[in-house]
This record gives structure tokens, sequence and C-alpha cells, in this order.
């Protein structure tokens, strides 16, 4: 779809990372916003720098995505500001790191909750609006973890699985009619999401630092890439060096690319668990 401005998009996870800066490119574009965030004052922040920016109506929504009844709500804000929708970007996530046996039952079911089940609400609750334009887009944000699976990220390759399967039948679904949909996985992005996950005191404390030095892909250059990718109907945006090394691994050794990722992501093993 052409991103004009005037276009209206939506953009949930709009605090920080990867949706903070869609925003601030999209309002580039003079583009309106809808932008939700489970942190009321971190939206508000990026919609204020979003008005700056030359973005058109700027609407600040705190969501938790997680939330049918709040992501009910967050859709008619978003008709009485807006009145259409043409873009919907599904960003807002979480991470969990950790061997399966340390993970709490409670939180795996929380991180399924906010990625997958965020961006299904997202795509019910919002394809009525999309449907009445000439051109529209749906773009979902699952990470490089749906297409390779890592050991000790098992709830993150849960979730991002998820996503990634049903944004593929979703765009089956569609055909080649007026809405687009397209999937996102990105590796390594210098963000808070990666630093913040949720990792059991069991796990290995070197990880954060081998993320960091594997995340050179900043929120920005991400945001480029994704918009790049809308505008050419790019079904699947792989961004970054690592990503796109893993993505290649997984296709040439389908079966066995899990030795190779052994040596790149090492796991403490563990036994026991943290309860459910």
């Amino acid at each position: 779809m052409q991103i004009v401005k005037g276009t209206v998009a939506v953009v949930t996870g709009a605090g920080s990372g990867i949706g903070r800066a869609l925003a601030l490119a999209l309002a580039r574009e003079g583009c309106a916003l809808a932008l939700a965030d489970k942190d009321a004052h971190a939206v508000a922040v990026t919609a204020g720098d979003a008005k700056r920016a030359g973005a058109g109506t700027v609407s600040s929504h705190a969501v938790d995505v997680a939330d049918l009844a709040a992501m009910t709500r967050f859709r008619d804000e978003v008709k009485k500001a807006h009145g259409r929708a043409q873009l919907l970007i599904s960003h807002a996530g979480a991470a969990l790191g950790g061997a399966f046996e340390a993970l709490a039952i409670d939180d795996m079911r929380r991180l399924m909750d906010v990625d997958f089940w965020g961006a299904v609400y997202g795509a019910r609750l919002f394809l009525p609006l999309l449907r009445t334009e000439r051109q529209a887009h749906i773009v979902t944000i699952s990470g490089i973890f749906g297409i390779v699976a890592v050991a000790g990220r098992s709830a993150d390759a849960a979730s991002a699985f998820a996503l990634r399967g049903f944004s593929e039948a979703l765009r089956h679904e569609l055909g080649r009619g007026a809405i687009r949909v397209t999937t996102v996985h990105p590796g390594g992005i210098k963000t808070d999401l990666a630093r913040s996950a949720r990792l059991p005191a069991k796990i290995d404390a070197g990880r954060r630092e081998r993320f960091d030095r594997m995340a050179r892909t900043t929120p920005a250059r991400a945001a480029e890439r994704i918009l790049s990718g809308i505008r050419r109907d790019r079904q699947r945006i792989i961004i970054g060096p690592d990503a796109r090394l893993l993505a290649a691994l997984a296709r040439l050794l389908p079966v066995r690319y899990g030795r190779v990722l052994d040596l790149l992501f090492p796991v403490r093993k563990t036994r026991g668990n943290a309860g459910l």
C-alpha cells in the first residue's frame, strides 16, 4: 500500500522500541496516528514527539492488548478519533527467557496473551474498518523466534510461531484483495524489550551480554525496513544480519539447525521446575 499524508495508522506497543520508531517514521510521512501502549506515559511521550515530527491527528491510548475488552474500547476510540484505519501494526510484545522447566506456567500464559492474542484481537476488531478502504495493510511482528526455535526461549518460540502461523493463514484467507498481511521477523534489535526479558535466576547471567553483542540493528533502521516492505508489498520481512543468517540456517538444516544454535545460544541445563 501507499503510505501518504493522511494515512491513518494504528500502532500498538508504540511507547518504545520499534513501535515508537515506526510511529515517528509514519509521523514524518504526515500520517494520522492512533498509538497504543500499556505504559500510558511512554505512549503519551511518543504521541507528543510524533506531533512535533509532522503527524496529522494523533491519539494516545493506554491499552493492555491482552485484554479483549480493553482492545474493543481502543477500536471504538480509534473510530471516534479518526473515523477509519488503513494500516494496523501489532508491535506490542513481551519476552520470556529460560529453560522450559524453570519457567512458571502463568508467565508463559501471559506471554501468549500479549504476543499472540493481542495481535489476534487487533486483527479481528480492526478488520471491519480495514475492509472499507481501497488499500489496507496488517503487520505483525513476531521476531526471529517465529522462524527458528532456540533452546532457552521455548515460550518466545511458542508465541512467535503461533503468531506467524495465524498471520500467514490470514494472508491466504484474504488472498490478493485490498487487505495485505506482512509478517516481520527482526533479529537482535537494540530495544528495552530484549534487555528486560524475564530470565529465571538459574539461567546464565551472561545471556544479556551475548545478546547486546548481537543486537546491532537500531529501532529506527528496523522501522525503515518495515515501511519499505509495506510499500513493496513484502509478505515477510527479515531484519538484521543475524536474523538473515538464522533464517538461512533454518532453510538449509530444517531439522538439525539446533546443533548450530546450541553454540550461539548456550543454555545452562536445569533440573526441576518453577512450579505451575
